[in-house]
């Protein structure tokens, strides 16, 4: 968002810059970790990234996930969070 056109005036003469800011990917931090629950627990995924409030997708296999009374998922600074409430088989 600091990207643009700079200048700097003296009344009598301006100077103009263009400023180009390379954003840096989002890396992980600390990765999800396996796990291994009984049926009709619930489980906790969490990651942690480089920046804060990035953008991110939660996927099980292709499939992407959404916000639901079995998903929820939270992202909090660094830190997104996936919680699978009443685990089944099929969720592994």
């Amino acid at each position: 968002e600091d990207t643009g056109e700079y200048s700097c005036d003296t009344g009598d003469q301006e100077s103009k810059a263009s400023l180009n800011v390379k954003a840096l990917p989002v890396l992980f931090k600390k990765e999800l970790k396996d796990k291994e629950v009984e049926e009709g627990a619930v489980v906790k995924f969490q990651c942690e990234l480089t920046k804060d409030n990035a953008t991110v997708e939660w996927r099980k296999g292709t499939m992407e996930l959404f916000p639901c009374a079995k998903y929820e998922i939270k992202l909090r600074g660094r830190t997104a969070e996936l919680v699978i409430h009443n685990v089944e088989p099929e969720d592994t």
